[in-house]
């Protein structure tokens, strides 16, 4: 096998899962998988959850239509609005909850179920309170199955007050159309605000939550939790030779080595080239190390290699396994 090894350990991903869920109690819990479930494979990962939460969370409608193709059966929210009538269609054939956040979606979603996407702050997505109340003429009552938001700082208690007290009125307009639709405000960040009792805090749970950076064993920025990181990555050794001297990839040597192993895995495959992996910066689609191992272990953690890189646990999980062939462990 080429390819690298991903291994997703499904026994930490319900770990993970059934964390969350004893935060949260009796609410409603939605599994964001979209990305291809930050790179863990979106509908493996829906279907090992399918009987721990009440629905799902992705970016687009492909990725709602592949869960659906892969046999779960539950809910599932697209989080981007409808860009046109063929995403509509597709959410239709496929049976998915589509995001309305502005007046020309709720007239392009023509009375399918839907959830309606509120401003509050983050300004990514999302309907001002004016333009709501506009929204909810154009809607079928029975068609809006929920309201929803995000907070853009969940460790800031000033930010989440701020935050919440716009949602509420949102949820009252919503609900007094809808009594039955679900509010949701709080992702990973807003449920680990609420078990740590920050201020105002307490009321962020609302009807259900939407978790997607803890499933996979990591908490956002500014708070830690004790989940398990459900990735691994292993590159294969592709050859181990004498070293001649001169050069280790493109750039010249500058020790002696006795000899050399090339394992296969670049930035083709979704690593950075500082990454620091092999004995000089990856090359497109191998690096060299001094280590004999047929399988190299070159991801384990996705918070120190993205500090190593200045990023974010989310773009690494996202990136490694770009090119890499998936192994599900599962006890």
């Amino acid at each position: 096998m080429q390819k690298t090894a991903a291994v997703v350990n499904l026994n930490n991903l319900v770990y993970n899962a059934r964390f969350v869920r004893k935060i949260i109690g009796d609410k409603a819990f939605y599994a964001v998988v979209k990305a291809d479930a930050y790179g863990h494979g979106g509908a493996e990962v829906a279907l090992a959850l399918q009987n721990l939460v009440q629905g799902f969370c992705v970016a687009i409608t492909d990725e709602g239509a592949a869960l659906r193709l892969a046999g779960v059966t539950k809910p599932v929210l697209v989080l981007t609005p409808p860009l046109g009538e063929d995403d509509v269609l597709r959410a239709e054939f496929y049976g998915l909850t589509l995001s309305v956040n502005s007046l020309y979606t709720a007239k392009l979603v023509k009375g399918l179920p839907c959830h309606i996407k509120v401003n509050t702050g983050m300004n990514r997505f999302g309907c001002g309170l004016k333009e709501l109340k506009k929204i909810l003429q154009v809607l079928p009552p029975e068609s809006v199955l929920g309201v929803y938001s995000h907070l853009y700082d969940p460790a800031d208690p000033s930010a989440c007050t701020k935050q919440l007290q716009i949602f509420k009125s949102a949820e009252s307009e919503v609900k007094g159309v809808n009594p039955s639709a679900l509010a949701h405000l709080a992702a990973s960040g807003g449920v680990l605000a609420y078990n740590s009792g920050l201020p105002a805090a307490q009321e962020l749970l609302k009807d259900g939550v939407r978790c997607g950076i803890l499933l996979y064993g990591y908490a956002p920025a500014g708070f830690s939790a004790e989940v398990k990181p459900v990735l691994k990555v292993y590159a294969r050794k592709a050859q181990t030779s004498p070293f001649i001297g001169g050069g280790i990839g493109y750039e010249k040597a500058q020790k002696n080595y006795k000899n050399l192993s090339v394992y296969r895995l670049g930035y083709a495959d979704g690593f950075s080239r500082a990454s620091g992996l092999g004995e000089s910066p990856l090359c497109m689609d191998s690096f060299l190390s001094e280590d004999d191992k047929n399988y190299k272990l070159v991801f384990s953690n996705a918070a120190e290699y993205a500090a190593k890189l200045g990023s974010i646990p989310y773009e690494a999980l996202c990136s490694v396994t770009k090119r890499a062939q998936r192994f599900y462990v599962y006890e």
